[in-house]
């Protein structure tokens, strides 16, 4: 086993116990939302900058919205705290003309039941994009938190079907896995839903709903109709467990 998968193994326990001890404090109490996604948020962007030392700057910046064609998953938590944010902000952003709940529910309508392929195919625009800028970005998904590039002249070669690979940053990626791999782990130990869905319609239905989280946060699977089943959850358990176990 490389010195990489050690520390991998050892930074999920550890996260692992910090998200369940913030589920057992909060546990069933609105709280408990901003306390694992503070530990999950604050856990990447940490961890990503010491895995990339002495590694080429990142070529992402400020108004680069090519990757936002692809299809996001993220946890349930996420999606949650996605819809509030929304909507507090959802007054000043309607002043500006943006109304960004039906910006996610037309996107929904035009993409959902697609393949991730079908959807980098559609080419439809992220809904959280803006006049130039992400409006969500404070509270974006690990997933969108965990995807950068050396060469965004590449990343459009690749969105315009001329190129296939990307020159990603693996730390980014692999500290993304395991920040949220943990986090699911965790939830599941809780007895909270703990899969992945695509964010578009799970976030049209938690936007319609407010009474989604509070029933999330009893245990319910409210957000079901958008999972999506990438990894059989079963492995993934039984993956969860092994970690646990070597401990």
């Amino acid at each position: 086993m490389s010195d990489t998968s050690l520390s991998s193994l050892a930074f999920f326990r550890e996260l692992h116990g910090h998200y369940g001890q913030a589920l057992s404090h909060w546990r069933a109490q609105p709280k408990v939302l901003d306390a694992i996604l503070q530990i999950a948020w604050h856990s990447f962007e940490d961890n990503v900058q010491l895995q990339c030392e002495g590694l080429p700057d990142l070529d992402c910046h400020k108004g680069c919205a090519t990757c936002c064609t692809l299809r996001v998953t993220a946890t349930a938590p996420e999606m949650l705290m996605l819809a509030r944010f929304i909507r507090a902000v959802h007054p000043a952003l309607m002043a500006r003309g943006i109304d960004l709940p039906a910006r996610v529910a037309d996107v929904d309508a035009r993409t959902q039941g697609l393949s991730e392929s079908g959807r980098v195919a559609a080419r439809q625009p992220c809904p959280f994009v803006a006049q130039g800028v992400c409006v969500i970005y404070p509270v974006r998904p690990l997933a969108c938190r965990g995807l950068a590039s050396y060469d965004r002249r590449v990343c459009a070669q690749a969105a315009s079907g001329r190129v296939d690979a990307i020159p990603y940053s693996e730390p980014h990626m692999r500290v993304r896995s395991v920040v949220q791999n943990a986090l699911q782990s965790a939830l599941r130990d809780a007895q909270l839903t703990w899969g992945s869905y695509e964010l578009n319609q799970a976030l049209t239905m938690a936007l319609r709903d407010a009474s989604l989280e509070q029933r999330w946060l009893s245990g319910e699977d409210v957000l079901h109709p958008a999972q999506v089943h990438e990894v059989d959850p079963a492995e993934m358990a039984h993956t969860f467990d092994r970690i646990r176990a070597l401990a």
